[in-house]
């Protein structure tokens, strides 16, 4: 075993808390709904960038590259100055989903490039510009530029040229669970000789403020240049700073002069060190060093090509000579990440590829987060502050007042969705779980528990709405995550884990069936599921037409859904008989759903479209009278993603299960139809459980391989490129709804205009076809073969086409042969700059045609897939 995985093998057997410190802080904690308080619910506005250096935060905190403890009580992170903005850089910069014309988007330059799972070894790079950051202008031509034009970046404002700017580097490294050695690395990139103000900020999470406990802990200097830090719950620590910068203090406590034009008071605010550094006041930090908040001030200057080195440490223990064996135990905590990843990496040789997996791995690390909730709280507001607005208690969450969170959680992107979302982190747990599963299981169980899961039986969505609803893909995740643990383990299985998620993902199942299929049909509805603005209307609001939308997409999630149970059941039966009546019962819910996708619930009107061999949605209007929205999108192709194979060997251990599963297949012969060979074992006595027989299969997969349609150069778009030239048209009395392919930035404001789904690459979906591809060679082999690309004339089997679509995907972050990466588009620096070209960005989606990266710039959450994908 490497020394990483020795520390990991620590933490799971609570034997030492390597994980007790972390990447846990977030990027943004302003404009979040936590922090909004306002009568209206608008969270943007309720508290701006602007505002957020003069506000102490109720739910979290934040910081450029920073760290806390697992309680987010005490909070470590850098800021910085150039001597030309107006404020320290201590927060990353963005706009909010008014100020973008595709919605909130950061505009900053940043980089995760390495993690381990324990936090033992960690790197990231800020760029810092050495000319006045460009606030105003990308305020103003944002605001400009149409939703048909590009959003306008931090690159494109010229604010890097000539190399003008700093690399910041930031490391970690743990010599001990509570014992963190922090190098901060400045490069000067510029022709010029340069100046920085470099600002390593300890700070208490201000829990003293709101009215439940008074306590007040405290750090202040000490004799021989430290800190001296002091917390009831984690006890003393010791800050210490090599070549003795001053030490600035003040409190972590709301600037109510700034806020809200109170008196002052004598007091020392959160601003506090930003107004002496930047404004030269003085009065703003407290003389006698003693504060809830504390900086170290190292005043850099460098020459062109130069770099400079600050040494940090901040320790439990008390040293004479804290940085006399610094260098040598960053050396080797460097090393054993290298080795940990080498491990891991083992077949992967290209050293792009393993370049681009381990910082996929490092951005999955670093986007952990401390996430405190508490609605009941939240809605009745706190005892110390003003009373809240009535209104509030009936707005937004109010029907989740038992959600209670204060958890370590993995966020899709820690400054544009600094909050969970329950499908996205189904995903995340796949690339996490090759490098620790046990949290890769502690999160997929974390959604499951009382604290989270209404007691209805559903799951929190996000924060912006708890309400909404996500594909249920976390039975799936479940089981992937078990068998990966299980092979990782050589066979030793964790059926506790196992068993946990199923009994509570048995709720949430009943939940979909009483919530999302009112009429009793097995057709389901479910609103947005997550593809914002997919549809011809948002299908999360009232339609223009009245009734409701039975959703092809919602209806096969359910169907996935309903297999992976049956999956889960099997493995669960194989120790515990009872499981199999459970795995039965599942089985025929499942024949009962893709009796429902052929039949259309009533035998009346289905979901598939013999005339265009695709699925779609259907609109049932209050008139009884049902139209097929004829979009042809990822919404028709998600019923590939119901396909299970089982052994006969399983099969024959389990006598109640198969009994039950011949006899409805042998009394329910319409029902029997639906399972696609199941007395016809397949390759190696296999048997397949899914929505689509092979002439069905075969239509649906020529479809999604034209090139001319779905097939892109990338991979799998979210809507056919056939809407380009033929737009689908709806028409009302009241108006005409149309959709069109867009590969880039949405074009409407639907779900708020920052994700586009009519036609960009995303990851998740196309992992999932790429896996239910290979689930289908599994059990046919080479007897099924087609044509790929459509109308080529070359026939594939399956497993090859899926190696094809991984191919594909993966290309858009590899080099090309003119060592170009099609994600970072026109950007030329990006291209070519040796600073920049291989520090990789994960975006939320990528451009249909050219596989531009847009969207959230740091969602490694689930473009994190790639780390499976990479060969």
């Amino acid at each position: 075993m490497t020394q990483e995985q020795l520390r990991l093998a620590e933490k799971n057997a609570h034997a030492a808390h390597w994980k007790k410190f972390g990447p846990y802080l977030t990027e943004r904690q302003w404009g979040t709904v936590r922090e909004d308080y306002s009568h209206d619910g608008n969270a943007w506005d309720y508290l701006p960038h602007d505002m957020a250096r003069s506000t102490a935060y109720r739910w979290g905190e934040e910081g450029i590259g920073g760290i806390s403890d697992d309680e987010q009580l005490l909070c470590f992170s850098v800021a910085l100055w150039n001597g030309n903005d107006n404020q320290l850089k201590e927060r990353l910069f963005g706009l909010t989903n008014g100020q973008g014309n595709h919605g909130e988007d950061v505009k900053e330059c940043y980089y995760y490039l390495d993690s381990t799972p324990t936090h033992s070894y960690m790197k990231m790079l800020y760029k810092y510009p050495q000319r006045a950051f460009p606030y105003q202008k990308l305020l103003d031509e944002n605001a400009r530029r149409s939703r048909q034009e590009e959003e306008y970046e931090l690159l494109d404002t010229g604010i890097f040229d000539a190399g003008r700017y700093f690399d910041v580097f930031l490391e970690y490294a743990k010599a001990g669970p509570d014992d963190i050695l922090i190098q901060v690395t400045v490069h000067n990139r510029g022709p010029r000789r340069a100046r920085l103000q470099v600002l390593p900020q300890l700070w208490f999470r201000n829990t003293w403020s709101w009215g439940y406990d008074d306590y007040r802990p405290e750090m202040h200097a000490t004799k021989n240049g430290s800190v001296s830090i002091h917390h009831k719950r984690l006890g003393r620590f010791h800050f210490y700073c090599d070549q003795k910068p001053q030490l600035l203090f003040c409190d972590n406590e709301t600037n109510g002069v700034r806020r809200y034009g109170l008196p002052r008071e004598g007091r020392y605010f959160k601003d506090g060190i930003n107004d002496y550094v930047v404004q030269g006041d003085k009065s703003a930090i407290n003389p006698e060093q003693i504060g809830t908040k504390a900086a170290a001030q190292y005043n850099l200057t460098l020459a062109p090509g130069q770099q400079r080195v600050v040494r940090l440490r901040l320790s439990k223990a008390e040293w004479d000579a804290p940085f006399a064996n610094f260098d040598r135990q960053f050396a080797t905590r460097k090393q054993e990440a290298n080795e940990f990843y080498d491990c891991i990496q083992e077949a992967l040789t290209n050293p792009d590829a393993r370049n681009i997996q381990r910082q996929a791995f490092a951005g999955m690390l670093w986007s952990k987060q401390y996430y405190y909730y508490d609605v009941s709280q939240w809605l009745d507001g706190d005892p110390a502050m003003d009373p809240a607005d009535p209104g509030r208690r009936l707005g937004r969450n109010r029907k989740w007042r038992h959600l209670y969170n204060a958890d370590i959680i993995s966020m899709p992107d820690k400054w544009e969705y600094p909050w969970y979302a329950a499908w996205d982190l189904a995903f995340h747990c796949i690339p996490l779980a090759m490098v620790d599963t046990e949290f890769a299981k502690t999160q997929l169980r974390l959604l499951t528990k009382d604290g989270y899961m209404h007691p209805s039986g559903q799951l929190p969505a996000y924060e912006w709405n708890l309400n909404d609803v996500n594909p249920p893909v976390h039975a799936w995740a479940t089981w992937r995550v078990y068998q990966m643990d299980k092979k990782l383990h050589h066979g030793r299985a964790d059926t506790q884990f196992l068993e946990a998620v199923f009994h509570k993902l048995a709720l949430n199942f009943t939940w979909w069936v009483n919530r999302k299929d009112k009429s009793e049909r097995n057709i389901f509805e479910g609103g947005f599921l997550g593809l914002d603005n997919i549809g011809v209307f948002d299908r999360s609001a009232p339609l223009p037409t009245g009734g409701k939308i039975e959703q092809s997409d919602g209806t096969s999630w359910m169907a996935m859904f309903a297999m992976n149970m049956v999956r889960i059941a099997l493995e669960l039966a194989k120790t515990n008989p009872v499981y199999q009546e459970m795995a039965g019962k599942f089985f025929e819910h499942f024949l009962y759903i893709a009796d429902a996708m052929t039949r259309g619930g009533d035998g009346a009107f289905n979901l598939w479209d013999e005339e265009d061999q695709f699925y779609y949605d259907v609109l049932h209007t209050p008139d009884d009278s049902r139209t097929k929205l004829k979009v042809r999108s990822i919404v028709g192709l998600i019923p590939l993603f119901a396909i299970e194979v089982i052994e006969q060997d399983l099969l024959d251990s389990l006598p109640e299960f198969t009994a039950r599963a011949r006899w409805l297949i042998e009394n329910r012969p319409y029902l029997a139809k639906l399972v696609s060979r199941w007395e016809e074992p397949g390759k190696g006595a296999r048997h397949k459980l899914s929505l689509l027989r092979q002439d069905r299969l075969r239509k649906l997969l020529t479809r999604m391989l034209d090139e001319k349609e779905f097939l892109s150069d990338y991979g799998i778009r979210a809507m056919s490129r056939y809407h380009l030239t033929h737009p689908y048209v709806f028409s009302t009395p009241d108006a005409d709804f149309s959709v069109s392919y867009v590969p880039g930035e949405a074009e409407s404001s639907m779900f708020g205009g920052n994700s586009n789904w009519r036609g960009p690459i995303w990851f998740p979906i196309n992992y999932l076809i790429i896996e239910s591809l290979q689930r289908y060679y599994f059990y046919y082999g080479d007897s099924f073969q087609i044509e790929f690309p459509t109308g080529s004339g070359k026939l594939h089997n399956l497993k090859q086409v899926a190696d094809a679509l991984s191919e594909r995907l993966t290309r858009l972050l590899l080099k090309d042969e003119q060592g170009r990466r099609p994600a970072f588009g026109n950007a030329e620096l990006q291209q070519t700059d040796p600073h920049f070209r291989d520090h990789l960005l994960f975006h939320e989606y990528f451009h249909g045609d050219n596989g531009r990266g847009m969207g959230a710039s740091h969602q490694t959450g689930w473009t994190g897939l790639i780390v499976r994908l990479l060969t």
